[in-house]
């Protein structure tokens, strides 16, 4: 495939000279064009106009085929679509064969998680000060009802109700749920409202405050995490809607029941939650009282 690898540097002479890109993404785009060029000559294409979108299909699947992930071989295929598009430009095609052809769909990536262990190592801390009762209660609740934190930092005093164990959110879409809460969670925030009582600004009505006694804030939460984290030596990268996670995969490992899992998280549609069906589930169990580990009651 001389008369095309010949493109291949003129084009590469365009991307340097005319685009100005820097040397590492003309190399990055050499690359790819160099396995398209192996991989013509391996197919018995010599002339490059002869190339249509089934070739440059067939690439792209033994592209993946050979190991290459869904993200890489998008990367080749705008490669191949840019090429192409300056040989238009040049008048060597008419057509661009790589327009229109998709790469494999990527596959969702899945959710960090810390195991039942990490999480009760995280809640484990002994507050020793008020505001320590209010991490503690947060963390709790992130855990215990899979809140996310626009739903934790929205949340006032009025959607709370601990003798019946639940707690009213806002979420996405202004829709809301009622959620349970588990037991060990419904203690620290009776310790955390007590302590609560003498910091809270006049006519404040969110349930976690800081220390000037207003709403605290999405970004407080975040770093108030990491922190505690950092203290009982778990990994690096531990935020709040690590909780939430946590919260779908371990109530997934102990009951099996996805659609339960989907209306405890909010998701209006289940392909959403079905991210969380990686592990292999270990026994049934009812849920949420029965499945939790904040909220399973002992025998």
């Amino acid at each position: 495939m001389g008369t095309a690898v010949n493109w291949i540097e003129r084009f590469q002479q365009h991307l340097a000279s005319e685009r100005r890109l820097s040397p590492l993404t003309v190399s990055a785009y050499r690359r790819e064009l160099d396995a398209f060029a192996q991989w013509c000559v391996q197919q018995g294409i010599s002339d490059y106009t002869r190339i249509d979108g089934q070739h440059v299909r067939s690439f792209a699947a033994r592209s993946h085929a050979g190991g290459l992930q869904a993200r890489s071989v998008q990367r080749r295929l705008s490669a191949l679509r840019t090429f192409f598009g300056y040989l238009i430009r040049e008048g060597a095609v008419s057509a661009n064969p790589a327009v229109g052809i998709s790469a494999p769909k990527a596959g969702k990536r899945l959710p960090h998680t810390l195991d039942v262990d990490q999480m009760g190592r995280l809640l484990s801390m002994t507050p020793r000060d008020a505001l320590q009762w209010r991490d503690l209660a947060m963390m709790e609740l992130l855990y215990s009802s899979g809140l996310r934190l626009t739903e934790l930092t929205g949340l006032d005093l009025e959607n709370l109700d601990l003798a019946d164990r639940t707690v009213r959110v806002l979420g996405k879409g202004r829709k809301v749920r009622i959620m349970p809460v588990g037991k060990q969670a419904v203690a620290a925030l009776r310790s955390w409202l007590r302590e609560r009582a003498a910091l809270a600004a006049a006519g404040e009505t969110a349930v976690f405050i800081n220390h000037r006694g207003r709403r605290l804030g999405g970004r407080a939460v975040q770093l108030l995490v990491a922190r505690h984290a950092r203290a009982q030596g778990l990994p690096q990268g531990v935020h709040p809607h690590l909780f939430r996670h946590s919260f779908a995969t371990h109530l997934l490992e102990s009951s099996r029941d996805l659609r339960a899992v989907q209306e405890l998280l909010g998701h209006a549609s289940i392909s959403t939650t079905q991210i969380y069906t990686h592990l292999d589930f270990q026994h049934l169990a009812r849920i949420y009282e029965s499945s939790h580990p904040r909220a399973r009651r002992r025998g």
